[in-house]
């Protein structure tokens, strides 16, 4: 088995893996990624650059199970509540270009799945971002 994930790794890597979801992954998802991890409560005690774990997380991608084997990893490296944590920060990355692409809601779907969350929680997360991205006009 693969080397366990760190739970800041875990994080980083729902979050790159959303970004790579809809194959392009924008300056602005990169952007708002660095700045989640420079700012959020979770990645306290982080340091590093984020650059070589991302760049480890897509390596993986391309693998036949990538997919499944990266969720499973991340699983493994978080506890419940920062499952929950995790989809939020997956649903920030989808959510920065205006508007989730069907490959980027169906990741999402998986994770939810993968991670056990419940529905009103996933709602929740969901209705959150959409009012934080909602333009005026």
């Amino acid at each position: 088995m693969a080397d366990s994930l760190s739970v800041h790794e875990a994080l980083i890597w729902v979050m790159v893996t959303t970004s790579a979801s809809d194959h392009a992954m924008s300056a602005r998802e990169l952007d708002l990624i660095g700045g989640i991890v420079a700012g959020l409560p979770a990645f306290e005690g982080f340091s590093g650059p984020v650059g070589p774990i991302a760049d480890a997380c897509v390596a993986h991608l391309a693998d036949t199970d990538g997919l499944d084997a990266i969720l499973d990893r991340v699983a493994a490296a978080l506890t419940p509540a920062l499952r929950e944590t995790a989809y939020a920060l997956a649903v920030e990355v989808a959510a920065i270009d205006g508007m989730a692409r069907q490959n980027e809601l169906a990741f999402l779907e998986m994770i939810a799945d993968r991670f056990d969350l419940q529905k009103l929680t996933v709602g929740a997360i969901e209705f959150s971002a959409r009012v934080r991205y909602r333009r005026a006009s």
